[in-house]
């Protein structure tokens, strides 16, 4: 049988699972809500209204079409967290409550999350370019740290990656690294960018390795 989305060629997008990294998990099923026009359900939750028969026929009709939509939405939360994890969950009436009990019970803290982000700090501050690793190497290891630090709310923007890379580089990309602050707006590149002249170098590197 063919369905719908196989007919017009869409694919019907995998719904993440939480398999115990909450933080990448947050970010991806975040996005999968959003593509479904579900998340300000997470964000806002459903108005309370203390007697529904004081309202309008539109008014009824709309909060029960805003019902289901929430339940759509818990319906993908269900179908992302497994049976241990559910049962451990107070609150299940709305995708909110199911959300903000996630959250509460696997992001900790504000202690916690402070402490988290000092050292991760610390290890971005220290972080360098081994000697033998390549430059996709190297942009993981820094992006991933920066990424994780994002999640825990620090405002990390392109230029304060783009700058520590440079500082970080090892000695044979030294010319290289003074070529790019000289001939580009650090301020205005993208981290995108940067890996990408940098390859570029790395490549040419290694074709005067292999003539020579």
């Amino acid at each position: 049988m063919t369905t719908e989305g196989s007919r017009s060629g869409f694919v019907q997008p995998a719904i993440p699972k939480l398999d115990g990294h909450y933080d990448h998990w947050s970010l991806l099923m975040e996005n999968f809500l959003r593509s479904k026009e579900y998340w300000g359900l997470i964000e806002e939750g459903i108005p309370e209204v203390r007697d529904e028969t004081t309202l309008t026929d539109a008014q009824l009709k709309a909060r029960n079409e805003l019902k289901l939509k929430d339940l759509k939405a818990k319906n993908y939360l269900y179908q992302a967290i497994d049976r241990v994890v559910l049962e451990t969950i107070l609150k299940k009436d709305t995708s909110k409550g199911i959300w903000d009990s996630l959250k509460k019970k696997y992001q900790g803290n504000s202690r916690v999350k402070h402490t988290q982000l000092q050292a991760l700090r610390k290890e971005f501050e220290i972080l360098h370019m081994k000697a033998g690793e390549s430059v996709d190497e190297y942009f993981a290891r820094t992006l991933t740290i920066a990424n994780r630090m994002r999640i825990h709310e620090e405002k990390m923007e392109d230029v304060t990656i783009i700058e520590k890379i440079l500082r970080s580089m090892t000695t044979k990309f030294d010319y290289v690294v003074c070529s790019i602050e000289e001939s580009n707006d650090i301020d205005t590149m993208s981290v995108d960018e940067l890996q990408s002249s940098l390859l570029v170098h790395e490549q040419r590197m290694s074709n005067q390795v292999k003539e020579e």
